[in-house]
């Protein structure tokens, strides 16, 4: 390898790998915490790296080191002998770094063993044989990928952190293991749970040991979902001037569709005639249908037109394939920027808007159900919370003053 070049964007960190050294690409992936985006053939970080992070890794391999965002020079090192700084320096540096949890699993799955760092450079203790039959099982009940890595995941960071091999697991284990968790403040109770959820799936199905079944779980957050305004719509809708990514986000807030659905929408998926769109296997492997917006509708005419699009209506690189998930919400996360907008939000966010504003124009919550393909109702009326329909009739107090 000649250069490295790391490229960052607001808080997430890319690593392109074109034909790189294997042992780098394990090193980053299985102790860097990073995931590999293999449509654009890069490992991604999910948050900001800083190259003396990295150091230890790159052992002084010249690297460019690029803020996307900004209009500073790109960081040179390592050119003509220039100094990478102490590698005691870089050690201390990446022993100290942790990197937070991805909060949804509809994004790609990846967590930091760092949370834990007295466990990076210990040995796995979850064998082969083990680790085998556990991807068979999961395969086998047809479990989403991201399903798949984060039952790997948590297996393998439990036998890791206590040294220990699955037979030896006992009850009291898992428990200090969730109090692990919670110490570190790097998981969620939703992580934790869904930790917990894994252990007792290999445990269950593997082991053919129900003995910690009786774990206690950590009560999840309750956090109101954050939502735009419609004049902050309209602002993020016109700030894109990509055609192809505007389409994408207009689809997201219009028919209320999440990530991964919105990048697996082929042109058999939408019905023009009826103003009806598809999801074709979305969470839970479930078809449903959904609201397919006139302005939507006007606009893919003419997309259709312009780009010749005969299967997928978003391709990625290469064009065989759908447009990351990842580079979906690069999209989001841009044109949110561009439109000045401070609010702490995702690409999801999108969804909730969509709910939230049908249930303050008066639309029944049971069709927004419907239309959100929530298995429960329970998950929908949350939007009653944050939606201003009731509100507006109560005036404040200091009002009346």
């Amino acid at each position: 390898m000649d250069v490295v070049y790391l490229y960052h964007d607001v808080n997430e960190t890319r690593f392109p790998l074109y034909g790189y050294d294997p042992d780098l690409f394990r090193l980053l992936v299985n102790k860097g915490g990073g995931f590999w985006n293999k449509p654009n053939c890069e490992i991604v970080f999910k948050r900001h790296v800083d190259a003396e992070r990295l150091g230890v890794f790159l052992s002084g391999t010249p690297l460019v080191q690029v803020e996307e965002s900004s209009l500073d020079q790109p960081l040179v090192r390592g050119f003509f002998e220039r100094p990478w700084g102490s590698e005691e320096k870089n050690a201390a540096a990446f022993s100290e770094y942790s990197m937070a949890e991805t909060q949804s699993l509809e994004s790609a799955f990846t967590v930091s063993p760092f949370a834990f760092p007295h466990a990076v450079s210990l040995p796995e203790k979850l064998s082969d044989h083990w680790l085998n039959l556990l991807e068979l099982e999961l395969g086998a009940r047809k479990y989403s990928p991201q399903t798949r890595r984060a039952y790997v995941y948590y297996n393998r960071l439990i036998c890791r952190t206590l040294q220990k091999t699955p037979e030896e697991i006992r009850s009291n284990d898992v428990t200090e293991f969730i109090a692990l968790m919670e110490k570190t403040k790097d998981y969620s109770a939703s992580a934790m749970n869904l930790a917990i959820s894994a252990i007792k799936f290999f445990f269950r199905n593997i082991l053919k040991n129900d003995s910690i079944s009786e774990q206690h779980r950590p009560k999840n957050d309750k956090r109101l979902p954050s939502i735009l305004s419609k004049d902050e719509i309209v602002k993020v809708l016109s700030m894109e001037k990509n055609p192809k990514h505007r389409l994408l986000l207009m689809l997201v807030y219009s028919s209320g569709l999440r990530v991964s659905e919105v990048v697996a929408l082929k042109k058999e998926h939408i019905d023009l005639s009826r103003r009806i769109l598809y999801v074709v296997q979305g969470k839970g492997r479930k078809d449903r249908m959904t609201l397919l917006s006139d302005k939507a509708a006007q606009f893919l005419e003419e997309y259709y037109d312009f780009f010749g699009i005969e299967k997928l209506l978003f391709p990625g690189q290469p064009p065989s394939r759908p447009l990351s998930i990842r580079s979906a919400q690069h999209i989001f996360e841009k044109a949110v920027r561009r439109a000045g907008i401070t609010k702490k939000i995702t690409i999801h966010g999108l969804r909730h808007t969509f709910a939230t504003h049908l249930l303050e124009s008066g639309t029944d919550i049971r069709y927004i159900q419907s239309l959100l393909g929530h298995a429960n109702i329970r998950t929908t009326e949350r939007y009653t919370h944050v939606a201003k329909r009731s509100i507006l009739k109560i005036k404040s107090p200091l009002d009346s003053i």
